[in-house]
């Protein structure tokens, strides 16, 4: 797949290898794994923070095969998280970064003037895809000036 801000062509990623059950010497007490989730999102840990704890403290190396949904659906199940998807809120704070940025002295940085586009291209594309997917109401718009209270 090509890049689409860049002029040139993309490189192809890695994929993770067809397993279809977790490995014998994993963790795969589905309560045990579940409550570590809980555990840690309560703590305010993000999705993906959550499964490299889960793989690096506690020999699960993929919640999926052990539980048969994502970290996230458990999360949601169980009413923990934010308002808005991970992804999205990252790439919100990102933008918040670059603003501050820009508006602290910097505002002839056009380098990061043109990233702070590009960001709120990809959180408007984002929020599209999240509208027709009920994951965000449909009538969110993105709002610069009201960037700062959705991230905080």
């Amino acid at each position: 797949m090509a890049r689409m801000y860049k002029s040139r062509k993309g490189k192809s990623g890695s994929t993770k290898p067809f397993v279809s059950e977790a490995p014998e010497w994993s963790n795969t007490d589905a309560k045990a794994v579940t409550e570590l989730i809980l555990e840690l999102g309560k703590a305010g840990h993000s999705t993906a923070a959550i499964g490299t704890i889960l793989r690096d403290q506690h020999a699960v190396p993929n919640v999926r095969l052990v539980l048969g949904k994502r970290i996230g659906a458990v999360l949601a199940e169980n009413d923990i998280g934010g308002t808005y998807p991970e992804d999205m809120m990252n790439l919100m704070r990102q933008a918040v970064g670059i603003i501050n940025h820009l508006g602290s002295g910097n505002h002839k940085d056009l380098h990061n003037k043109r990233s702070l586009e590009i960001t709120e291209a990809k959180i408007r594309r984002l929020a599209n895809y999240y509208k027709a997917e009920g994951q965000i109401p449909s009538d969110w718009r993105y709002k610069r000036d009201e960037l700062r209270l959705m991230v905080e």
